[in-house]
């Protein structure tokens, strides 16, 4: 499936992902949003890790889609839609790192995110981050 290794970047089947801003080809400024939580299924441990970052703001869209990340695997579809939804429509846009390497607009990623949690694919696959 092309959306677990496209999309195993911030949020995928298989592989976790790494996320970092991107404000252009030549910025790229690491964010603590717990890909490593997130990549070992320790999703209460990336909930609050994300949570008491104090250099994340509220509706930053690598913060939204980790949480909403761990949410679904946790089983509550309805606050990981809140933080989906929410980057989907974010004013904000970054450039998400995948852990393949590759870069993708978060709020398409996001969007990505809620058909993957419309598909169920959060339960089943289990394995989801971006750093």
């Amino acid at each position: 499936m092309a959306l677990g290794t496209t999309l195993a970047l911030v949020l995928l089947a298989g592989a976790p992902t790494q996320v970092a801003q991107q404000a252009d080809a030549s910025t790229v400024a690491p964010v603590d949003v717990a890909y490593e939580e997130l990549a070992d299924g320790k999703n209460i441990a990336a909930i609050e890790r994300i949570e008491q970052n104090p250099d994340l703001e509220r509706d930053d869209p690598a913060r939204l889609i980790n949480l909403g990340i761990a949410y679904a695997r946790r089983g509550d579809d309805q606050t990981a839609r809140e933080m989906f939804t929410a980057a989907a429509r974010n004013q904000q846009r970054y450039r998400l790192e995948t852990v393949q390497g590759d870069w993708m607009d978060s709020r398409d990623l996001a969007r990505r995110a809620l058909a993957m949690l419309d598909r169920g694919e959060f339960r089943t696959n289990g394995r989801v981050a971006s750093r």
